[in-house]
Protein backbone atom coordinates (compact mmCIF):
# COMPACT_ATOMS: atom_id res chain seq x y z
CA UNK A 1 0.00 0.00 0.00
CA UNK A 2 1.39 3.40 -0.96
CA UNK A 3 1.74 6.03 1.77
CA UNK A 4 -0.48 9.14 1.60
CA UNK A 5 1.22 11.63 -0.70
CA UNK A 6 3.49 9.03 -2.25
CA UNK A 7 3.66 8.66 -6.01
CA UNK A 8 1.96 5.80 -7.84
CA UNK A 9 2.77 5.08 -11.45
CA UNK A 10 1.57 2.78 -14.20
CA UNK A 11 2.55 1.82 -17.75
CA UNK A 12 0.50 1.04 -20.82
CA UNK A 13 1.40 -0.54 -24.15
CA UNK A 14 -0.43 -1.00 -27.43
CA UNK A 15 2.61 -1.81 -29.57
CA UNK A 16 1.95 0.43 -32.54
CA UNK A 17 5.02 0.06 -34.75
CA UNK A 18 4.61 2.08 -37.95
CA UNK A 19 7.08 1.55 -40.78
CA UNK A 20 8.61 4.95 -40.04
CA UNK A 21 9.76 3.69 -36.64
CA UNK A 22 12.24 1.33 -38.30
CA UNK A 23 12.08 -1.32 -35.56
CA UNK A 24 11.02 -4.96 -35.66
CA UNK A 25 8.08 -6.20 -33.63
CA UNK A 26 10.40 -8.67 -31.93
CA UNK A 27 12.62 -5.84 -30.68
CA UNK A 28 9.62 -3.79 -29.58
CA UNK A 29 8.16 -6.73 -27.66
CA UNK A 30 11.53 -7.38 -26.02
CA UNK A 31 11.82 -3.74 -24.96
CA UNK A 32 8.37 -3.82 -23.37
CA UNK A 33 9.25 -6.93 -21.38
CA UNK A 34 12.39 -5.20 -20.11
CA UNK A 35 10.30 -2.14 -19.20
CA UNK A 36 7.79 -4.31 -17.34
CA UNK A 37 10.57 -5.87 -15.26
CA UNK A 38 12.09 -2.44 -14.62
CA UNK A 39 8.75 -0.99 -13.54
CA UNK A 40 7.97 -3.94 -11.27
CA UNK A 41 11.24 -3.38 -9.44
CA UNK A 42 10.28 0.25 -8.78
CA UNK A 43 6.82 -0.51 -7.38
CA UNK A 44 4.67 0.09 -10.47
CA UNK A 45 1.01 -0.44 -9.61
CA UNK A 46 -0.37 -1.53 -12.99
CA UNK A 47 0.60 -2.39 -16.55
CA UNK A 48 -2.14 -2.15 -19.18
CA UNK A 49 -2.16 -3.68 -22.65
CA UNK A 50 -4.76 -3.27 -25.37
CA UNK A 51 -6.10 -5.24 -28.34
CA UNK A 52 -6.82 -4.47 -31.99
CA UNK A 53 -6.61 -6.57 -35.15
CA UNK A 54 -5.26 -6.18 -38.66
CA UNK A 55 -3.79 -2.75 -37.94
CA UNK A 56 -1.17 -1.64 -40.49
CA UNK A 57 1.12 -0.54 -37.65
CA UNK A 58 1.10 -3.89 -35.86
CA UNK A 59 -1.15 -2.96 -32.92
CA UNK A 60 -1.15 -5.85 -30.42
CA UNK A 61 -3.73 -8.52 -31.38
CA UNK A 62 -2.93 -10.97 -28.53
CA UNK A 63 -3.00 -9.35 -25.07
CA UNK A 64 -3.26 -12.63 -23.14
CA UNK A 65 -0.01 -13.95 -24.60
CA UNK A 66 1.77 -10.65 -23.95
CA UNK A 67 0.66 -10.55 -20.34
CA UNK A 68 1.78 -14.14 -19.82
CA UNK A 69 5.27 -13.09 -20.91
CA UNK A 70 5.18 -9.99 -18.68
CA UNK A 71 3.89 -11.98 -15.71
CA UNK A 72 6.83 -14.36 -16.04
CA UNK A 73 9.23 -11.40 -15.77
CA UNK A 74 7.56 -9.70 -12.77
CA UNK A 75 6.52 -10.41 -9.17
CA UNK A 76 4.18 -7.71 -7.86
CA UNK A 77 2.71 -5.45 -10.54
CA UNK A 78 -0.92 -5.96 -11.50
CA UNK A 79 -2.04 -6.28 -15.11
CA UNK A 80 -5.08 -5.02 -16.99
CA UNK A 81 -6.35 -5.84 -20.47
CA UNK A 82 -8.10 -2.67 -21.63
CA UNK A 83 -9.80 -3.58 -23.64
CA UNK A 84 -10.43 -7.15 -24.69
CA UNK A 85 -12.68 -7.03 -27.74
CA UNK A 86 -15.35 -9.61 -27.00
CA UNK A 87 -16.93 -10.20 -30.45
CA UNK A 88 -13.72 -11.74 -31.82
CA UNK A 89 -13.25 -14.38 -29.10
CA UNK A 90 -14.73 -17.81 -28.49
CA UNK A 91 -16.01 -17.40 -24.90
CA UNK A 92 -15.00 -20.86 -23.63
CA UNK A 93 -11.55 -20.78 -25.20
CA UNK A 94 -11.03 -17.29 -23.82
CA UNK A 95 -12.01 -18.48 -20.33
CA UNK A 96 -9.38 -21.24 -20.53
CA UNK A 97 -6.66 -18.85 -21.66
CA UNK A 98 -7.46 -16.37 -18.91
CA UNK A 99 -7.55 -19.09 -16.25
CA UNK A 100 -4.05 -20.17 -17.27
CA UNK A 101 -2.89 -16.54 -17.28
CA UNK A 102 -4.36 -16.04 -13.82
CA UNK A 103 -2.30 -18.98 -12.57
CA UNK A 104 0.89 -17.81 -14.30
CA UNK A 105 0.51 -14.36 -12.74
CA UNK A 106 -0.75 -15.70 -9.39
CA UNK A 107 -3.93 -13.67 -9.57
CA UNK A 108 -2.53 -10.36 -10.85
CA UNK A 109 -4.78 -9.90 -13.90
CA UNK A 110 -8.05 -8.04 -14.48
CA UNK A 111 -9.77 -7.27 -17.74
CA UNK A 112 -12.01 -4.71 -19.37
CA UNK A 113 -14.32 -6.26 -21.96
CA UNK A 114 -15.58 -4.08 -24.81
CA UNK A 115 -17.63 -4.42 -27.98
CA UNK A 116 -15.17 -2.90 -30.43
CA UNK A 117 -15.74 -0.17 -32.98
CA UNK A 118 -13.30 -0.57 -35.91
CA UNK A 119 -15.28 -1.63 -38.96
CA UNK A 120 -12.31 -3.25 -40.69
CA UNK A 121 -11.87 -5.62 -37.75
CA UNK A 122 -15.46 -6.81 -37.91
CA UNK A 123 -15.05 -7.40 -41.63
CA UNK A 124 -11.82 -9.32 -40.99
CA UNK A 125 -13.55 -11.71 -38.59
CA UNK A 126 -16.85 -11.82 -40.45
CA UNK A 127 -18.75 -10.57 -37.40
CA UNK A 128 -21.80 -8.29 -37.86
CA UNK A 129 -21.42 -5.09 -35.86
CA UNK A 130 -25.04 -5.29 -34.75
CA UNK A 131 -24.13 -8.40 -32.72
CA UNK A 132 -21.75 -6.52 -30.44
CA UNK A 133 -24.03 -6.23 -27.41
CA UNK A 134 -25.09 -9.89 -27.60
CA UNK A 135 -21.52 -11.11 -27.90
CA UNK A 136 -20.26 -8.88 -25.09
CA UNK A 137 -22.98 -10.18 -22.80
CA UNK A 138 -22.17 -13.81 -23.64
CA UNK A 139 -18.44 -13.33 -23.04
CA UNK A 140 -18.97 -11.60 -19.69
CA UNK A 141 -21.49 -14.12 -18.38
CA UNK A 142 -19.39 -17.05 -19.60
CA UNK A 143 -16.20 -15.77 -18.00
CA UNK A 144 -17.85 -15.11 -14.68
CA UNK A 145 -19.41 -18.58 -14.65
CA UNK A 146 -16.19 -20.25 -15.78
CA UNK A 147 -14.09 -18.50 -13.14
CA UNK A 148 -16.21 -20.09 -10.41
CA UNK A 149 -14.44 -23.38 -11.19
CA UNK A 150 -17.81 -25.15 -11.15
CA UNK A 151 -19.89 -26.70 -13.96
CA UNK A 152 -22.28 -24.31 -15.71
CA UNK A 153 -24.66 -24.24 -18.64
CA UNK A 154 -23.21 -22.91 -21.88
CA UNK A 155 -25.29 -22.80 -25.06
CA UNK A 156 -27.55 -25.53 -23.74
CA UNK A 157 -24.88 -27.94 -22.52
CA UNK A 158 -23.08 -28.41 -19.20
CA UNK A 159 -19.39 -27.50 -19.28
CA UNK A 160 -16.58 -26.88 -16.82
CA UNK A 161 -13.45 -24.84 -17.50
CA UNK A 162 -10.20 -26.10 -16.03
CA UNK A 163 -7.87 -25.22 -14.46
CA UNK A 164 -9.65 -23.09 -11.90
CA UNK A 165 -8.19 -19.59 -11.58
CA UNK A 166 -5.48 -18.99 -9.01
CA UNK A 167 -7.48 -16.15 -7.46
CA UNK A 168 -10.87 -17.30 -6.14
CA UNK A 169 -13.45 -16.05 -8.60
CA UNK A 170 -10.77 -15.29 -11.18
CA UNK A 171 -9.92 -11.98 -12.80
CA UNK A 172 -12.32 -9.09 -12.32
CA UNK A 173 -14.46 -8.68 -15.44
CA UNK A 174 -15.26 -5.02 -16.07
CA UNK A 175 -16.97 -3.48 -19.06
CA UNK A 176 -15.61 -0.67 -21.17
CA UNK A 177 -17.43 1.64 -23.51
CA UNK A 178 -18.29 5.16 -24.55
CA UNK A 179 -22.09 5.00 -24.81
CA UNK A 180 -25.06 4.99 -22.49
CA UNK A 181 -26.10 1.40 -23.38
CA UNK A 182 -22.59 0.14 -22.59
CA UNK A 183 -22.61 1.95 -19.25
CA UNK A 184 -25.98 0.54 -18.22
CA UNK A 185 -25.03 -2.95 -19.42
CA UNK A 186 -21.93 -2.80 -17.23
CA UNK A 187 -24.04 -2.08 -14.17
CA UNK A 188 -26.21 -5.10 -14.90
CA UNK A 189 -23.69 -7.81 -15.79
CA UNK A 190 -20.10 -6.83 -14.95
CA UNK A 191 -17.88 -6.21 -11.94
CA UNK A 192 -17.48 -2.54 -12.83
CA UNK A 193 -17.26 -0.02 -15.65
CA UNK A 194 -14.27 1.73 -17.26
CA UNK A 195 -15.59 4.47 -19.56
CA UNK A 196 -13.61 5.60 -22.58
CA UNK A 197 -14.60 9.17 -21.77
CA UNK A 198 -15.70 10.56 -18.37
CA UNK A 199 -19.06 11.83 -19.66
CA UNK A 200 -20.77 8.41 -19.83
CA UNK A 201 -19.96 7.51 -16.23
CA UNK A 202 -23.13 9.14 -14.94
CA UNK A 203 -25.26 6.62 -16.90
CA UNK A 204 -23.45 3.80 -15.08
CA UNK A 205 -23.89 5.53 -11.77
CA UNK A 206 -27.59 6.02 -12.43
CA UNK A 207 -28.12 2.37 -13.40
CA UNK A 208 -26.27 1.14 -10.31
CA UNK A 209 -28.63 3.23 -8.21
CA UNK A 210 -31.67 1.89 -10.06
CA UNK A 211 -30.47 -1.62 -9.22
CA UNK A 212 -30.37 -0.74 -5.53
CA UNK A 213 -26.60 -0.93 -5.10
CA UNK A 214 -24.32 1.62 -3.38
CA UNK A 215 -23.33 4.73 -5.32
CA UNK A 216 -19.94 4.09 -7.00
CA UNK A 217 -19.09 7.80 -6.76
CA UNK A 218 -17.63 10.10 -9.41
CA UNK A 219 -15.88 8.94 -12.57
CA UNK A 220 -12.61 7.08 -11.93
CA UNK A 221 -11.00 8.42 -15.10
CA UNK A 222 -9.99 11.85 -16.29
CA UNK A 223 -9.02 13.18 -19.70
CA UNK A 224 -6.63 11.02 -21.71
CA UNK A 225 -3.07 12.37 -21.32
CA UNK A 226 0.43 11.27 -22.36
CA UNK A 227 3.44 12.73 -20.54
CA UNK A 228 7.09 12.13 -21.40
CA UNK A 229 10.18 13.57 -19.77
CA UNK A 230 13.22 15.33 -21.24
CA UNK A 231 15.93 17.62 -19.88
CA UNK A 232 15.17 19.90 -22.85
CA UNK A 233 11.39 19.87 -23.43
CA UNK A 234 11.58 21.64 -26.79
CA UNK A 235 14.17 19.21 -28.09
CA UNK A 236 12.25 16.30 -26.60
CA UNK A 237 9.05 17.47 -28.26
CA UNK A 238 10.78 17.74 -31.62
CA UNK A 239 11.95 14.12 -31.38
CA UNK A 240 8.81 12.64 -29.82
CA UNK A 241 5.98 14.57 -31.48
CA UNK A 242 5.87 12.58 -34.76
CA UNK A 243 5.05 9.47 -32.74
CA UNK A 244 2.41 11.30 -30.72
CA UNK A 245 0.89 12.49 -34.00
CA UNK A 246 0.83 8.96 -35.38
CA UNK A 247 -1.02 7.70 -32.32
CA UNK A 248 -3.71 10.38 -32.19
CA UNK A 249 -4.36 10.22 -35.93
CA UNK A 250 -4.45 6.41 -36.07
CA UNK A 251 -6.94 6.29 -33.20
CA UNK A 252 -8.78 9.30 -34.54
CA UNK A 253 -9.46 7.67 -37.91
CA UNK A 254 -10.84 4.59 -36.18
CA UNK A 255 -12.96 6.45 -33.66
CA UNK A 256 -14.45 8.78 -36.26
CA UNK A 257 -16.26 5.72 -37.67
CA UNK A 258 -18.51 5.48 -34.61
CA UNK A 259 -20.93 8.25 -33.68
CA UNK A 260 -19.89 8.23 -30.01
CA UNK A 261 -17.72 10.31 -27.72
CA UNK A 262 -14.06 9.41 -28.15
CA UNK A 263 -10.81 10.41 -26.41
CA UNK A 264 -8.81 10.86 -29.64
CA UNK A 265 -9.14 13.31 -32.54
CA UNK A 266 -7.04 13.64 -35.67
CA UNK A 267 -4.65 16.59 -35.83
CA UNK A 268 -3.52 18.41 -38.95
CA UNK A 269 0.09 18.63 -37.85
CA UNK A 270 2.56 19.03 -35.01
CA UNK A 271 1.68 22.66 -34.31
CA UNK A 272 -1.98 21.80 -33.73
CA UNK A 273 -0.99 18.82 -31.62
CA UNK A 274 1.24 20.93 -29.39
CA UNK A 275 -1.46 23.52 -28.80
CA UNK A 276 -3.53 20.80 -27.13
CA UNK A 277 -2.95 19.22 -23.74
CA UNK A 278 -3.15 15.56 -24.71
CA UNK A 279 0.60 15.12 -25.28
CA UNK A 280 3.23 16.95 -23.24
CA UNK A 281 6.98 16.79 -22.76
CA UNK A 282 8.12 18.11 -19.37
CA UNK A 283 11.31 18.47 -17.40
CA UNK A 284 11.58 16.20 -14.37
CA UNK A 285 11.50 19.26 -12.11
CA UNK A 286 8.34 20.58 -13.73
CA UNK A 287 6.69 17.20 -13.48
CA UNK A 288 7.55 16.91 -9.78
CA UNK A 289 5.93 20.30 -9.12
CA UNK A 290 2.82 19.25 -11.02
CA UNK A 291 2.53 15.91 -9.23
CA UNK A 292 3.03 17.44 -5.79
CA UNK A 293 0.20 19.87 -6.47
CA UNK A 294 -2.18 16.98 -7.28
CA UNK A 295 -4.53 15.59 -4.60
CA UNK A 296 -3.32 12.07 -5.48
CA UNK A 297 0.09 11.91 -7.16
CA UNK A 298 -0.28 9.43 -10.02
CA UNK A 299 1.02 9.09 -13.56
CA UNK A 300 0.66 6.55 -16.33
CA UNK A 301 3.42 6.42 -18.93
CA UNK A 302 2.93 5.24 -22.49
CA UNK A 303 6.64 4.80 -23.22
CA UNK A 304 6.44 3.25 -26.70
CA UNK A 305 3.63 5.59 -27.80
CA UNK A 306 3.02 5.65 -31.54
CA UNK A 307 6.18 3.68 -32.35
CA UNK A 308 8.50 5.73 -30.12
CA UNK A 309 12.13 4.59 -30.55
CA UNK A 310 13.18 2.42 -27.65
CA UNK A 311 16.17 4.57 -26.66
CA UNK A 312 13.94 7.65 -26.56
CA UNK A 313 11.38 5.83 -24.44
CA UNK A 314 14.07 4.66 -22.04
CA UNK A 315 15.50 8.17 -21.71
CA UNK A 316 12.13 9.39 -20.40
CA UNK A 317 11.73 6.44 -18.03
CA UNK A 318 15.25 6.82 -16.64
CA UNK A 319 14.62 10.48 -15.89
CA UNK A 320 11.52 9.43 -13.99
CA UNK A 321 13.54 6.88 -12.03
CA UNK A 322 16.45 9.21 -11.22
CA UNK A 323 14.78 12.57 -10.74
CA UNK A 324 11.04 12.16 -10.11
CA UNK A 325 10.56 9.07 -7.94
CA UNK A 326 13.18 10.15 -5.36
CA UNK A 327 11.22 13.38 -4.78
CA UNK A 328 8.42 11.25 -3.32
CA UNK A 329 10.61 8.90 -1.29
Amino acid sequence: MNRPGSLEFALRFDFRNPESAGTSMADRYAAALDMAEWADGLGCTRITVSEHHGSPDGYLPSPVQMLAAMAARTKQVRFLVAALIAPFHDPLRLAEELAVLDNISRGRVDLVVAGGYVREEFAMFGVPMNERAKRVTEVVTTLKAAFSGEPFTYRGRTVRVTPAPYRPGGPAVLLGGSSEPAARRAARIADGFVPSVPEVWEHYRDEVGRLGRPDPGPSPIGPNRVVALAEDPDGGWERMAPYFLHETNAYGVWQAQDDVAAPFRTAEGLAELRRGEQYRVLTPEGFVRELKAAPRPFTQFHPLCGGMPMELAWSSLRLFEREVLPAFG
